[in-house]
């Protein structure tokens, strides 16, 4: 028999099973931390290779390799006579590049007080930052000054990876002229970036943000250009390795003419008004003003604050656009488009006559709606009510033909919709029916209501660009179109423009009725009518037309305001259409 083990002499052959096991574990855990290590280092490369591949190439290169974006110059704008209206001209520009700033916050401390930045400059810059690509230089400032020039001459080397570059923007040789229908450019913002192609816009700053400039901001941008340079340390160019030129943007001609409109800015003289002049013929807008206007110029490199509440707060508001958002009460322009309506409706023909004793009632009703002329025009015809402006004659067409008809045939004429000029913002106005007043006001239509709406009051609203083009529509005998700024383009980019007439107004009286209603507008200017003190300023040819008159402030039905005691923005707007010859 074997002696049994005891505590001070172990078992060997237990001992050893032990030692077996432990080592066992030992070998698995260790094998367990090599493969881990290995399936790290796997994962990192695999990581490094796929993921980082391009930063990494970039970062082995950073020291002699740059990959620069070349802005693409933007499409010029002429006037229908070649006229530059839109140009570009070179301008300084500060920039940053991060790869080559070991500390961007100081650096960004550093330049504050060089260019000026204020605290939204800043801020625009930190989220630029962040948004952006590592190797995409940042711009700091556009169109520097000599004095930021200077300021940074004197600290340069102090200041890496800051630089100043010489890049195209925009520039508007006529200031204000144009300002509403060319709009301008500005700054991208991070919700127009997110929407960007951004291999088209690299090194872009700028982008269309009103007018023309907004409308056709595909074809005005052009592609960036790209240049492979090699540089040394200090970021100095060696050489250039490669370079793919940029290729402007679509220059455009538009229908404006660069005299027309001086001379009528220089008519308006500053005062509030708008004009709009189109050729009936192709719709082309041929001058387009809202006075008093504004310099575009300063929005190109960021408008200053003070001078933007300084447009904004402007009693006059010259930011705002009177001519195509500016929404008024047409008054008496639209007679003759009542007329040919009462003609259309058979509730009236030339031969027809009225006696106006100075007022209209509603049958049963004795309120009464007065003419502007207190006496009366006695025996009236359509031919004189357009004439004279009657308004007694157009109270009884409009009694006659209800809101719902008079919708529909004002309609036809563009009236109470977009006229689809290209422009962004245009209003439409308000061109009132029965289920118009229900939906907007929750309120039934009132018989009365619809005398004042006869004579373009109440709540019938127009811009002078609606006018405008229904009173080409007029002058066409009918025949639509489509009012727009766009003549031609060339370029990179294939753009069809297109003048194509958009069918005729559906008219049951005879083709005869508008050539008599051209001839009741003739004698407006000149008969006896309302704008006959313009004959004088006529040689060599006629026109037709119409006068309006519309209130803005309320007064009882036959007074008459005193304009000396009154604020002027509360006269009555003064309205006049016509076409010629």
């Amino acid at each position: 028999m074997q002696p049994r083990p005891s505590p001070t002499h172990p078992d060997p052959l237990k001992n050893n099973a032990q030692e077996a096991k432990l080592f066992k574990h030992r070998v698995f855990f260790c094998a367990f931390v090599i493969f881990l290590c290995f399936s790290t280092l796997i994962f990192r490369y695999g990581y490094l290779q796929i993921f980082e591949y391009q930063t990494y190439t970039t970062l082995s290169q950073s020291n002699r390799i740059k990959l620069q974006a070349i802005t693409p110059p933007r499409g010029y704008i002429y006037d229908r006579n070649g006229i530059l209206l839109a140009d570009n001209r070179p301008i300084f520009t500060a920039i940053i590049n991060r790869q080559e700033t070991p500390d961007i916050e100081n650096t960004l401390k550093q330049v504050t007080p060089i260019f000026e930045l204020d605290q939204d400059a800043i801020d625009r810059i930190r989220r630029r930052i962040t948004q952006s690509h590592r190797f995409e230089p940042i711009t700091l400032k556009l169109n520097l000054s000599e004095a930021d020039i200077a300021r940074f001459s004197e600290v340069s080397y102090l200041l890496k990876g800051v630089s100043i570059e010489v890049k195209l923007a925009r520039y508007y040789p006529y200031g204000d002229l144009f300002a509403h229908a060319l709009g301008y450019v500005g700054r991208i913002s991070e919700k127009e970036a997110a929407k960007l192609d951004a291999e088209r816009y690299a090194g872009t700053d700028l982008i269309g943000k009103t007018g023309i400039e907004k409308y056709y901001e595909n074809l005005l941008q052009g592609k960036a250009g790209y240049q492979q340079i090699e540089a040394n340390a200090h970021g100095e160019v060696l050489r250039l390795l490669e370079r793919t030129e940029p290729i402007r943007g679509n220059d455009l001609v538009l229908h404006l003419d660069y005299g027309l409109q001086k001379m009528i800015t220089e008519q308006l003289a500053g005062r509030r008004g708008a004009v709009v002049a189109i050729d009936p013929k192709t719709g082309g807008v041929l001058a387009f003003v809202s006075t008093p206007s504004f310099d575009p110029n300063p929005f190109v490199s960021g408008v200053p604050n003070s001078l933007y509440q300084f447009w904004r707060n402007h009693p006059d508001t010259p930011l705002y656009n009177r001519a195509s958002q500016g929404i008024y009460p047409p008054g008496s322009t639209i007679k003759p488009f009542a007329g040919l309506g009462a003609l259309h409706y058979g509730l009236t023909d030339w031969a027809f006559k009225i006696r106006d004793r100075g007022a209209f009632s509603i049958p049963g009703d004795n309120h009464l709606f007065r003419d502007w002329k207190k006496t009366g025009h006695g025996i009236v015809d359509l031919h004189r009510a357009v004439e004279i402006s009657c308004d007694t004659y157009f109270y009884t067409m409009a009694y006659k033909m209800g809101v719902d008809k008079f919708h529909d045939w004002m309609a036809q004429f563009g009236f109470g919709a977009v006229t689809g000029i290209d422009l962004s913002g245009e209003k439409s106005g308000t061109l009132p029916s029965t289920a118009w007043k229900r939906k907007a006001l929750n309120a039934p239509w009132y018989t009365g209501e619809m005398i004042s709406v006869g004579i373009g009051q109440g709540y019938f609203t127009s811009t002078p660009l609606q006018l405008a083009m229904a009173t080409a529509i007029i002058a066409n005998k009918g025949q639509h179109i489509t009012p727009h700024l766009l003549k031609s383009t060339t370029g990179i980019q294939d753009y069809q423009v297109n003048n194509h007439s958009d069918g005729y107004v559906k008219f049951a009286g005879s083709p005869q009725d508008w050539d008599l209603m051209h001839k009741a507008m003739r004698d407006v200017v000149h008969g006896r009518g309302t704008a006959g003190n313009l004959r004088r300023d006529l040689v060599g040819y006629e026109m037709a037309g119409k006068t309006g008159t519309a209130q803005v402030k309320g007064i009882k039905q036959g007074q008459r305001y005193n304009e000396k005691e009154l604020d002027e923005r509360h006269w009555d707007h003064a309205w006049f259409m016509g076409f010629a010859p």
